[in-house]
């Protein structure tokens, strides 16, 4: 079974980005991104309230990353320490040697390969670091933005579930894509 620890955090590199550890001066960029109803359009979660939630959210991510059962990067322009997104393996299956990807992105951000950058980079680290066999994103059928990006990132379709998650009092579908680890 994968052995995954997170300590001391990675913090990643690319060309135009910094990826680091969240942390509780992220609290206002948390906030904006879980509780701005753009952002969390296509994730079917609870909209962020106050400042306590996103300190709460932010609380969460730490749990994970300690408890080696997840891990969160604050996305940031090399210049600029503000987060402008997060991106982190979720869900991760030792026992499979798979997790999930996952990511969002302030909107002002949106269009620029960010997201596509950072998803390269997060999946380099899932793939040497943490030696996982494949990883997967589940997304909403409606995202199209985020299918471009798996695709640009050589993530294959594999399915496309039918009312599997329920919130806010309906069913949602979600589409599943995943990459093979081929280093």
């Amino acid at each position: 079974m994968l052995a995954i620890n997170f300590s001391p955090f990675p913090d990643l590199e690319t060309e135009r980005l910094l990826l680091r550890r969240v942390n509780t001066n992220d609290i206002k960029e948390i906030f904006e991104l879980r509780s701005n109803p753009e952002t969390m359009k296509y994730i079917p979660r609870p909209l962020v309230k106050t400042n306590e939630d996103a300190l709460e959210h932010i609380a969460m991510i730490d749990t994970k990353i300690e408890a080696n059962e997840g891990i969160n990067w604050a996305i940031t322009l090399k210049d600029n320490p503000k987060l402008i997104g997060v991106i982190g393996h979720y869900r991760i299956k030792p026992e499979h040697y798979r997790a999930e990807i996952g990511y969002m992105l302030l909107p002002e951000y949106h269009g620029k390969g960010i997201i596509s950058e950072a998803v390269k980079e997060a999946v380099n680290y899932g793939f040497q670091i943490m030696k996982l066999h494949s990883i997967e994103a589940m997304i909403d059928p409606d995202n199209d933005a985020s299918a471009k990006v798996l695709e640009k990132n050589g993530f294959v379709r594999e399915g496309h579930l039918k009312e599997n998650e329920f919130f806010d009092g309906r069913f949602f579908d979600t589409l599943i894509y995943s990459l093979l680890n081929k280093y």
